[in-house]
């Protein structure tokens, strides 16, 4: 049922955005409106493709995420610089992505939380040290580790939160608290990007991501909250915690789009990659999932669920 009314909700706001672009190539002939129009079209692809994996199938949903973790961590280690005896640890990266969404769908609690910070942490080191180079090794090491934990250990807590069961406090369970998380964290960067591109003047990071400013940055913390507490029906909050995962989601998503314009800015590219039109690579529309997904999770599990491990 909650799919649906999100799905509704959407649905209504990329209507309105294609309306409203429509409207503008007709009145504004001399402007190009091209990038917007990528993008929205972009915007009915993915949030088709979420909502029919929803509904589908919980575990639907899982194969999407781990499809996403695996393209993400793909798109990552295709932009930064490996050795060619990191390849066999590489691999070994991409096997273990099934590995982790098992954990979640089967709901081994400890071995979602601890398989890839501990025993990948161990693992990766000593494949490396067997292929017998040691210069460059610190680098892969570090290199590695840090797009499994960011690609797929904290991206697999999307499936985490989604399987999480209805409480008297959490009525919609994981689905809705997984759509809750989702469209907040979405609309957060939209709003982001909206409120810079209008009234965006003092810059907040110039040298790590130019495009974020003070405005763009006030504007979607002020609309994430706002949104937090009009989706109540979606997550069960009250007003106070409604409020405070308002900020989480937002004040944690700036951060992951500023992390992943660094790491970009540090390689040397704008966009990611071009897989997705008007919007760039994976890892430009899942960066601010890095960061809201497991804080949202742990601020969920220690208010609602306090699951033991």
């Amino acid at each position: 049922m909650v799919v649906v009314q999100m799905g509704t909700l959407v649905l209504g706001l990329l209507l309105s955005a294609s309306l409203i672009t429509g409207l503008l190539k007709i009145l504004k002939p001399q402007q190009d409106f091209s990038q917007l129009w990528l993008r929205i079209r972009s915007w009915w692809l993915m949030a088709g493709f979420f909502f029919v994996s929803l509904l589908v199938n919980p575990h639907a949903a899982l194969i999407v995420f781990a499809l996403l973790s695996f393209l993400a961590l793909k798109e990552f280690f295709t932009l930064i610089h490996t050795r060619f005896e990191d390849h066999r640890a590489l691999l070994w990266s991409f096997l273990i992505i099934p590995l982790q969404y098992w954990w979640v769908y089967v709901q081994w609690k400890a071995m979602i939380i601890l398989f890839i910070p501990v025993y990948m942490f161990l693992f990766i080191p000593l494949r490396l040290i067997l292929v017998g180079q040691p210069k460059g090794i610190i680098d892969s090491m570090a290199r590695i580790q840090w797009g499994l934990m960011a690609f797929v250990y904290c991206l697999s807590y999307l499936g985490f939160i989604m399987i999480m069961p209805a409480t008297a406090t959490t009525p919609g369970g994981g689905k809705a608290l997984l759509l809750y998380l989702v469209f907040l964290t979405e609309m957060n960067d939209i709003a982001q990007y909206v409120f810079g591109k209008l009234f965006g003047r003092k810059k907040i990071v110039p040298t790590m991501s130019p495009n974020k400013t003070w405005a763009g940055f006030l504007g979607g913390f002020a609309t994430t909250i706002a949104l937090a507490l009009a989706l109540r029906f979606l997550s069960g909050f009250s007003i106070p915690y409604s409020i405070a995962a308002g900020c989480i989601i937002s004040v944690a998503g700036f951060i992951g789009d500023v992390v992943i314009s660094a790491v970009k800015r540090d390689i040397g590219v704008k966009d990611s990659g071009n897989l997705i039109p008007g919007h760039g690579g994976i890892l430009d529309r899942v960066d601010s999932l890095v960061y809201t997904a497991p804080l949202f999770f742990h601020f969920v599990n220690y208010f609602f669920y306090k699951l033991a491990w």
